[in-house]
């Protein structure tokens, strides 16, 4: 269930997609395992017999990290899975989930629990959320949640599939959605962020919802985001 990605990293998707709106989603979620042998646990998908059996032979969960106010429906379940985890809030999660406990908030600086293995960036001024980007240093992996995506074409039909086109969930190569792009109102802030995301040596790149890219990270970024930079 757990496929290694790259050095102290693995990825598992979920069996089952997530309806937001009538639009089909997957879900992936990324496990890190820490200098310490913790593990940090991003964007976790649902909780699984196989999955957790999968994550406790590599380790004790240390950190459950929703990376955006979207990506929060299993953290409850891997909360009372894992009770002796930390868990971390994204800008605007704790006050649409106050039936979760968080231990504490993310932001630009990363944790010392696992700052020096990996970075973030809070990518401000989007008003349909503020995800955290984060950066696997051993793998060279930039994790993004929403802010990029891709699905083939046959993945949606009907006029979701004319949605999806115009929306550049189908482009030819994983994209910053329209939505996002537009719902960017402070794209000073945004342009602040992506100029850190840019200074990472990115290898991979790792997405939510969408094929990984595995080659060439930084200048696949660079494309994703040039009608932020210009």
């Amino acid at each position: 269930m757990l496929e290694q990605f790259g050095d102290r990293i693995w990825i598992a998707d979920g069996a089952d997609t997530v309806e937001v709106f009538g639009f089909r989603y997957p879900t992936r979620m990324a496990v890190i395992r820490l200098a310490d042998g913790g593990l940090f646990i991003w964007s976790p998908i649902p909780l699984v017999d196989a999955l957790r059996t999968a994550v406790d032979a590599l380790g004790p969960v240390r950190h459950i990290v929703a990376p955006n106010s979207l990506h929060h429906l299993s953290v409850a379940d891997w909360q009372r899975a894992w009770p002796e985890a930390k868990v971390y809030a994204p800008p605007g999660l704790r006050e649409k989930r106050k039936d979760i406990a968080f231990d504490d908030d993310l932001g630009n600086e990363p944790d010392p629990a696992w700052a020096g293995e990996i970075d973030q960036v809070l990518m401000a001024g989007n008003v349909i959320t503020t995800e955290i980007v984060f950066f696997h240093i051993a793998s060279g992996t930039v994790l993004f949640t929403d802010l990029i995506q891709h699905f083939h074409a046959g993945w949606f039909s009907g006029w979701r599939a004319v949605v999806a086109k115009l929306d550049l969930m189908v482009a030819p190569e994983p994209a910053v959605p329209r939505k996002f792009r537009l719902a960017f109102t402070d794209r000073r802030a945004a342009r602040h962020a992506l100029d850190q995301i840019l200074a990472w040596p990115a290898r991979k790149v790792l997405m939510a919802h969408g094929t990984p890219v595995t080659e060439d990270g930084a200048a696949f970024i660079g494309r994703a985001f040039r009608w932020l930079a210009s």
